[in-house]
């Protein structure tokens, strides 16, 4: 699927996807807030000091880029992926979540990020979309679309509501092409899997999939292993049930990790998840920059769920000192989301997340889950009995 690129080819893709970002000389004098687009075409708007962070990131991933290229020309195009041994026998390593020639260091570059023009199959590689595709057969997907067409549900009909709204002004994906290419990724999924169907915030996590994965059916793959196996089950049913579990644990995770914030909030009557929903719903696509953004998802897709969390509790920590100085709810609002829209450099982020922030641990993680899904599922059967109750009255 893909063709090793030779060390020319590599240097000139990776020359072209990450261009220098240039202010005009009145913009740099006057210090004025510029438009420019990022490498994924979403209009950015900042300052030139931003435009300065953006040029030093750019400048970091072409370097990035030189080690892995370095790695393929001496390990292979694969060199992060052995042929796995089951029950003696050597299976594709194509198409097997493989074990790691050197894990150390594949996770050191991994959190580094990976570059652009590999990501597309680093990721498909390592993620386990190759293996979940490799289980059907290879007309799967294009059958998939064909038998789903003209059906209208109420996933179908809130997809054709949310599409317009899917990152506005895009210049690929808000178009009648990147609609359609969206919509049948998201209709497709939603008869794959009619437990989660449709949920408001997959529209924005596909279109960056597609984004990044070029073609429709590669994004689509990537969609299905992130629901079905990267995160915990039952973040998009219906009640979102997995999301409120989710929500409690941050919760729990920022008094342990950042007490001081979390008193100030408590004592503020501020709720984390007037926030944390949407990131961990959106997986950070509409919170932070694409760049960014995709830094996290390097490290989501290949060493799970745990990263949000880290990201999550970083933004806190990063505004530990302004956020002890709200007074409001607004403000607390209000200065969450300009730092999100603002961290343009992924390794400041990611240096707090993974330095400053606690050791986690997937099993960790599942026990603290555990203990805060009865509290969740009694609320929300609580709240189903409400509604109940209320229809009853009106009629």
């Amino acid at each position: 699927m893909y063709g090793t690129l030779s060390k020319r080819d590599l240097n000139l893709e990776l020359q072209s996807q990450i261009p220098i970002l240039r202010p005009s000389i009145h913009s740099r004098r006057a210090n004025l807030t510029v438009k420019f687009q990022d490498l994924y075409g979403f209009t950015v708007e900042g300052n030139v000091d931003d435009v300065n962070v953006l040029n030093e990131v750019r400048e970091k991933v072409r370097e990035q880029g030189r080690v892995w290229w370095a790695l393929e020309a001496s390990k292979g195009a694969n060199w992060y992926l052995q042929p796995e041994i089951s029950n003696g026998i050597a299976l594709k390593s194509s198409l097997k979540i493989s074990a790691l020639a050197n894990a150390v260091t594949l996770k050191r570059l991994i959190r580094k990020g990976i570059p652009p023009v590999l990501r597309p199959k680093v990721w498909f590689s390592l993620s386990g979309a190759a293996k979940k595709k490799s289980t059907v057969p290879e007309s799967y997907y294009n059958d998939l679309i064909k038998a789903v067409e003209g059906k209208v549900t109420a996933a179908t009909r809130q997809i054709d509501h949310d599409l317009p709204r899917t990152f506005p002004g895009h210049p690929w994906l808000d178009t009648t092409e990147g609609h359609a290419a969206l919509r049948r990724v998201l209709v497709g999924y939603s008869f794959r899997d009619s437990d989660v169907g449709y949920c408001q915030g997959l529209n924005y996590v596909a279109a960056l999939l597609l984004l990044v994965m070029k073609t429709e059916e590669d994004a689509f793959w990537m969609l299905a292993v992130l629901l079905e196996n990267v995160l915990v089950n039952d973040c998009y049913t219906t009640n979102l049930s997995g999301c409120h579990v989710e929500q409690r644990v941050f919760k729990d995770l920022l008094t342990k990790n950042c007490p001081r914030i979390a008193a100030h909030l408590e004592a503020l009557e501020f709720d984390v998840s007037l926030v944390a929903t949407e990131w961990f719903l959106c997986l950070f696509s509409k919170s932070l920059p694409s760049e960014t953004t995709l830094r996290v998802w390097d490290i989501l897709f290949y060493e799970g769920a745990k990263v949000l969390f880290h990201v999550a509790l970083a933004i806190f920590k990063m505004k530990e000192d302004e956020l002890l100085l709200t007074h409001h709810v607004g403000d607390v609002i209000n200065v969450l989301q300009r730092t999100t829209h603002q961290l343009f450099d992924p390794d400041d982020l990611l240096t707090v997340a993974f330095d400053k922030i606690g050791s986690m641990t997937t099993t960790t993680l599942s026990k603290q889950r555990k203990k805060q899904e009865p509290a969740v599922m009694a609320e929300l059967d609580q709240r189903l009995r409400r509604l109940n109750s209320l229809k009853m009255e009106d009629k």
